[in-house]
């Protein structure tokens, strides 16, 4: 449970984020907070983010501090070690420089609190969260929702399989498609086989037509 309830702020964007890996909504208090959390749900490390996690006593501050998001992570793949919890703090660079001797004193009550928990305390800007992986997972994310054929997927796997495992979204389309309408129909299958890694591709380059393609390791 939250640590508090955000309230309606006329003078910042705040509102819920509907997050399937943590299976409710999620409140959220800064557009910059929001896209962080979209690139949480679309990270296949991340086992689950809390927002508003935990109050930290801090010395001359009654209500103590809040910090953001607490990230719990997957054990890694390859050496079943799982990652400390990064509790974090979403700031703007500039906000950071204007209030560096106000937050001074939360920053350090959140490091040490982390530290006595085993997690590791972050602090995250727009110039880490706001990447063509962020405008990707933009575009891509409503095709999570939508439920192609079985035999449309099956069929654009067949495709890439032929083409020895890697393919062009727009070659994919050339093949796929004889009339504009059927292009159309493709592409959303297309986008939805990338959006839940059926085909994989290169996440921090900005996604278009021209985006090369592969299918996952072991299935080509």
């Amino acid at each position: 449970m939250p640590a508090r309830k955000i309230p309606k702020n006329h003078l910042v964007v705040t509102g819920s984020f509907a997050s399937r890996k943590n299976g409710q909504m999620d409140a959220f208090e800064s557009l910059l907070e929001k896209e962080y959390m979209l690139l949480l749900e679309f990270d296949e490390r991340v086992l689950r983010f809390d927002p508003q996690p935990v109050t930290i006593a801090v010395p001359g501050i009654p209500k103590g501090y809040i910090p953001d998001v607490l990230v719990h992570y997957h054990p890694d793949p390859i050496t079943g070690e799982i990652p400390k919890p990064s509790l974090t703090e979403v700031k703007h660079t500039d906000d950071l420089q204007r209030n560096a001797q106000k937050y001074a004193p939360k920053f350090a009550a959140a490091e040490e609190y982390a530290s006595e928990r085993d997690w590791e305390f972050q602090i995250k800007t727009q110039v880490e969260i706001r990447t063509p992986r962020l405008a990707n997972f933009k575009f891509l994310r409503e095709y999570r929702n939508i439920e192609p054929a079985n035999q449309d997927s099956s069929r654009l796997i067949q495709i890439v399989r032929g083409t020895g495992g890697i393919s062009s979204v727009e070659s994919l389309l050339e093949q796929l498609s004889v009339t504009d309408d059927d292009r159309l129909h493709c592409l959303p299958i297309i986008w939805h086989a990338v959006v839940t890694r059926s085909l994989l591709t290169d996440w921090d380059q900005p996604i278009n037509n021209d985006t090369v393609l592969q299918l996952p390791e072991g299935i080509a």
